[in-house]
């Protein structure tokens, strides 16, 4: 061992680890993080880590401050072994998406999966599964995962610039998505709350076609006795709950919160779990479901 060896001046290097179920969007997240200015390396020989980590430690090039790298299921725990070094900034991005949006997904574009062009299954559902299954030990709560399922490339990129951007990593952040469980559930979610308990504006025909962005609605959701007790406890759990994960040097956390629709109460909750939090974290909020279920209901204001 070379003890000699020039040690990282000034700030540390920071290095992005892009990886994920194959047809998530790794390609697309590499090239937003190219254009975010993101040196991007796609399919690194696993055997040579040891050399980029040197190379990235010691170098003075600004290329090599601002890494993206894109890695397969099978080299994954590698570079998770091996991306470790002084002065070196290491963050995980797991892209993943529902089994059926894969699927659709690579019989639309009729791209071929990795593991059926190594032989290593006979079909596109098993190559999914078997995947899927290489990632399970590897899931840890400090990767930042984006679940792809219902976004489009626009808003991929809004995700990855938020998180992502050069000027600086949030040391703690949250996502407040609201979805609706009839359009499914969010894979992305570290925690998902059910509201569907609390009293429903759908019922009331005159607030049915307006969401939990809208006053009336808001106030209707939040003007109830089990909403009030409901956000007492819930807030006082995640006060609690996310200074924890302070402490454990977790990045981003995302809660889900999910009604029937994801119109009236998830949006309302949401709206408020936002208003609360984003002064002492950074915070986002996001109403994954809200344009459709609104057109859905097919009234007018």
């Amino acid at each position: 061992m070379n003890n000699s060896r020039k040690k990282p001046i000034g700030k540390s290097k920071r290095v992005i680890l892009v990886s994920g179920m194959s047809g998530a969007g790794k390609s697309t997240a590499m090239r937003v993080m190219e254009d975010m200015g993101y040196h991007c390396i796609d399919n690194f020989p696993v055997q040579l880590l040891s050399l980029l980590v040197d190379m990235i430690e010691t170098s003075i090039d600004p290329r090599y401050s601002y890494i993206a790298l894109s890695t397969s299921a099978i080299d994954f725990p590698e570079f998770l072994r091996c991306l470790k070094g002084e002065g070196i900034e290491v963050k995980v991005l797991f892209l993943d998406a529902s089994d059926s949006v894969l699927l659709h997904r690579y019989k639309s574009t009729r791209r071929m999966h990795p593991l059926l062009l190594s032989n290593t299954c006979n079909t596109l559902e098993e190559a999914i599964s078997v995947e899927r299954q290489m990632f399970v030990e590897h899931t840890a709560r400090t990767f930042i995962s984006i679940d792809t399922s219902f976004l489009d490339a626009k808003e991929l990129k809004d995700k990855l610039g938020r998180y992502f951007s050069k000027s600086s990593i949030p040391s703690f952040s949250i996502s407040f998505i609201s979805f609706g469980y009839k359009y499914g559930v969010p894979m992305d979610a570290d925690l998902m709350i059910d509201v569907r308990f609390l009293p429903n504006p759908y019922w009331d025909v005159k607030l049915r076609p307006y969401s939990g962005n809208d006053k009336c609605v808001y106030d209707y959701v939040m003007e109830k006795t089990q909403t009030q007790e409901f956000l007492k406890r819930l807030t006082a759990f995640m006060d609690y709950a996310f200074e924890q994960y302070v402490k454990e040097g977790k990045n981003h956390f995302t809660v889900a919160i999910g009604c029937t629709g994801g119109q009236h109460r998830s949006v309302a909750i949401t709206n408020y779990l936002y208003e609360h939090y984003h002064k002492k974290y950074n915070s986002y909020k996001e109403h994954r479901d809200i344009q459709e279920a609104v057109k859905e209901n097919g009234e007018e204001k």
